[in-house]
């Protein structure tokens, strides 16, 4: 269910880390429909485009190519955010995934650093670059998409599992340094969603679990208190609410948004 336009963000100014689809589009979505100004990223230049068109928002929307697994680009984002609308009130680092799964026993190097650098790095760089405009500006709001398995785990998906429980424990140290300066930090911990990266990179984490990717939707479903997989939505109206003045007292939180899985 979307929520009715409040105007909660207006001259807000957001930028989000794989805006294009999926989660990030979602969250995109709602910060628009609340009054900000929301700069999205992504590889791929034309999916940016099509994303704009989509979207139907005109200038209220911008879209910058890079790869978050590049400091560079994660920095180049924030900087290209500021130059275009002036200010940087919300961020959100939520591009995120991971590939080639496997045991721990055969888990190569080169996965696991893929995953840290798609999740926990990205996170890392575009935070420590967004706190350096919002702590003069005495304000911001910053979210990290973490997951559910940043507080669980599960078998042959551990290179996705440690990158989400790095993301928390930044989120929480983050939140301590900056809790005065008024800014907020917070973890969102979304349970199972079929998004694009959930329906690409889903079949290998199945086979790696020793399951079919039917068999992986249905395991995360079962494990809910609902018995199905959430929305992007669902997603997106917390974050509205951690962006909003509402959000103000809600700091190095792990905020579960999967249907009653985990169990805190």
């Amino acid at each position: 269910m979307v929520a009715a336009n409040s105007g909660s963000l207006v001259g807000q100014v957001a930028c989000i880390t794989g805006g294009t689809r999926g989660i990030g589009r979602a969250i995109a979505e709602a910060f628009v429909r609340e009054g900000a100004s929301v700069v999205i990223n992504g590889r791929s230049a034309e999916k940016g485009a099509a994303a704009l068109a989509e979207m139907g928002a005109g200038d209220a929307v911008h879209f910058v190519v890079g790869d978050v697994k590049q400091r560079e680009d994660c920095e180049a984002l924030i900087d290209e955010t500021v130059s275009r609308y002036g200010r940087l009130d919300i961020l959100v680092a939520n591009a995120g995934g991971a590939a080639n799964h496997a045991p721990v026993a055969s888990l190569t190097d080169e996965a696991m650093q893929d995953a840290l650098l798609w999740n926990f790095w990205h996170t890392f760089w575009t935070m420590r670059k967004a706190l350096n405009v919002m702590i003069p500006q005495g304000n911001g709001r910053i979210m990290a998409i973490s997951s559910v398995e940043g507080k669980m785990g599960k078998p042959g998906i551990s290179t996705y599992v440690t990158a989400k429980h790095a993301i928390n424990g930044l989120v929480k140290s983050a939140a301590k340094e900056v809790g005065t300066l008024g800014i907020t930090v917070n973890a969102l911990c979304p349970g199972a969603i079929e998004t694009d990266v959930m329906m690409a990179e889903g079949p290998g984490a199945a086979a790696a679990m020793g399951t079919t990717y039917q068999g992986l939707l249905d395991m995360f479903a079962h494990e809910s208190a609902i018995k199905r997989l959430n929305e992007v939505e669902d997603v997106a109206e917390v974050a509205v609410l951690l962006a909003s003045e509402a959000g103000a007292g809600i700091t190095g939180s792990l905020i579960s948004i999967d249907g009653g899985t985990s169990p805190y």
